[in-house]
This record gives C-alpha cells, structure tokens and sequence, in this order.
C-alpha cells in the first residue's frame, strides 16, 4: 500500500480513537510508520534527503520504543504494509501532518492521565513525535530548495 493511504488510515484511526489505550496505540502505528517511509526516503530517496531521512528513521524509533507496542498481529501494523511511497512531497506532506496529530493526541491523553507511567511515556512520546515532525519540515525544505534551485546573492550595484 502507498505510504499516504496508509498515512490517512492512520489519521483516521487516532481521530477515532476514544481510550487512551488506543490513542497510544495509533501513536506508536505513527512512529513506525514514519520510520518506515524514513528508512525507504534513506535508502532510495532523493539525495539530498538521505541524511535527514536516516535522522527521521531513529527519532521515529525512539517514538515506538516510549510507547508500549500495540498487541497486533504483524499483518495488521501498517509500517508492515508500505510498499511504496509515491510522491515523497505528498507522502512528507501527509507524515507531518500526522504527527502534529499525534502529538495534540498525547498532550491531551496526558492532561488526563491518571497515572504518572502513563504521563511519562505520553511526554517523552510528544517530543519524538515533534522531533520527528521537525525532521519532516526539513526535508520538505529541501525539496523544495531543489526545485527552486541555489539562491545567488545579487551583486552589489557598483
């Protein structure tokens, strides 16, 4: 499956999720997806995006390794169904959007928390996902560098 189709299943879940066992949940399928589509972007992505793709692959894992991994079986984890990313501006596009979702999710579900482990893990979960989300922007930023070409300053009237 394409990496957005798999992002909006994604988005659609948290949005649909009412307990806090499957808001994580859906927050750790959004970190491994991210380290997924980062792992593809390092390996056969543009150039210029290999280095912060590497980057997004561990902060995306950081973000699955706070959070509890959900008790789905393999066929049913959507980082396990990317087949391939399409467009990666699209694909960048949609990821970043997710995990902002992602992380308005845990500080909710940690304003909540009854206990300290849960507020914990949702803490430590809202900065993978934000870090996560910031390595997103700069790949964006530099597709978007790519297409507009090198910027030369202008020569001083003289």
């Amino acid at each position: 499956m394409d990496a957005v189709r798999l992002i909006v299943t994604n988005r659609r879940a948290l949005a649909g999720s009412e307990e806090a066992v499957q808001t994580m949940a859906e927050a750790w399928q959004a970190q491994a997806l991210a380290q997924a589509i980062g792992g593809r972007l390092a390996v056969s992505g543009p150039p210029e995006l290999r280095g912060e793709a590497l980057g997004l692959t561990e902060l995306a894992g950081r973000g699955c390794g706070v959070l509890d991994r959900p008790d789905l079986p393999d066929s049913d984890l959507r980082a396990a169904q990317l087949t391939e990313l399409g467009d990666a501006r699209q694909a960048l596009m949609y990821l970043g959007g997710l995990l902002g979702e992602v992380g308005i999710a845990l500080v909710g579900l940690a304003s909540s928390a009854d206990d300290e482990s849960t507020y914990w893990q949702c803490m430590e979960a809202i900065d993978a996902a934000d870090e996560s989300r910031d390595r997103v922007r700069e790949m964006l930023r530099r597709l978007a560098d790519r297409e507009t070409g090198p910027v030369l300053p202008e020569r001083e009237a003289g």
